[in-house]
């Protein structure tokens, strides 16, 4: 049974994102007996092979073959299993967007799709490997939950979640090996409900994914400038916690190593366009596609280190912008 304690979390961080779907993994059968999972040929790459070599009759793997891994799964749904797919993000949501579209969807199959190295993560193999788009894509979609856990913690959180819920959903993994540490306590967490993270009285980071250790870190440096930064966990990009959103007084900027075109700033600025008058600043990728690099790297070149959300979120507060 998996044990929410520092250790865990410790091991999970350096484990990184692939164990962190194996400690999950291994204890959805317990859950319900009706989990399996399928995979485009990365069963080693999803850290799956203890879960293959306990549960052999559970794991399928359709080979690469993203678009049939989504009709195939949504076929297991039908015949009453229930599935979840791993492969990378950015096949999982543009090569297959159209199987999702219908399969999951418009037929409202609750597979649940693991995007693998989301942002980043797999920037080293170029931009065609870069999932900057997958939120965009599938929060475009009808009815689909889209989840974009802050560490190797709320991974493991969100897809124990992910057994109880029937809805289909499309689960996001951002950030390397050796993944830093949101949390280092057990906690609540609840798919559409926002987290507060740190208390801020002049603006409040709402980032979601590796972007909330990065606000985190962004708000200390700001606090020694005399800026009072909160920072709120929205991991759930759709639905968004739109209360949430409507008891913030202070000034908004979203974090997201994702585009700022249809992800979660677009989501928040969708929503209070509608409702009410708040400022918000969006700090992710953009207009560009990076050539391959390392990761932190990446980071750097698309404005997303903790130092540069400071002093963009400093710069734009001293022109009055927020």
């Amino acid at each position: 049974m998996l044990q929410y304690k520092p250790s865990s979390f410790r091991m999970w961080s350096r484990l990184g994102p692939s164990g962190a779907l194996n400690a999950a993994a291994m204890e959805l059968p317990a859950i319900d007996e009706r989990v399996v999972f399928v995979t485009a040929d990365l069963c080693f790459f999803s850290g799956l092979e203890r879960f293959a070599q306990k549960y052999p009759d559970k794991i399928f793997n359709v080979g690469i073959a993203e678009q049939n891994l989504i009709g195939f799964a949504s076929g297991m749904y039908a015949e009453g299993l229930r599935p979840f797919v791993t492969t990378y993000a950015t096949f999982a949501s543009l090569r297959a967007a159209e199987q999702i579209k219908v399969n999951m969807a418009y037929m409202q199959r609750g597979v649940k799709v693991i995007g693998l190295t989301a942002g980043f993560a797999a920037g080293i193999l170029g931009a065609t490997h870069m999932a900057l788009e997958d939120i965009a894509a599938i929060r475009a979609m009808p009815g689909i939950i889209v989840v974009d856990p802050a560490d190797c913690t709320e991974m493991v959180k969100a897809i124990t979640a992910a057994a109880f819920i029937e809805a289909p959903m499309y689960i996001r993994f951002t950030g390397p090996i050796n993944c830093p540490q949101v949390y280092s306590e057990d906690y609540f967490f609840e798919i559409g409900k926002a987290i507060r993270l740190r208390m801020g009285t002049d603006v409040e980071i709402v980032a979601c994914g590796s972007m909330v250790y990065r606000a985190i870190r962004a708000a200390e440096l700001l606090e020694q400038r005399g800026i009072s930064c909160g920072v709120t966990n929205m991991h759930t990009v759709n639905p968004l916690d739109t209360a949430y959103l409507d008891a913030l007084k202070s000034p908004i900027v979203t974090v997201e190593e994702h585009c700022i075109r249809g992800g979660l700033g677009a989501a928040v600025c969708e929503y209070l366009s509608a409702t009410g008058d708040k400022s918000v600043l969006r700090i992710g990728v953009d207009g560009v596609y990076p050539h391959a690099g390392n990761y932190e790297d990446l980071l750097e070149e698309s404005g997303l280190t903790e130092n540069q959300i400071a002093e963009r979120i400093e710069r734009e507060l001293t022109r009055r912008k927020l």
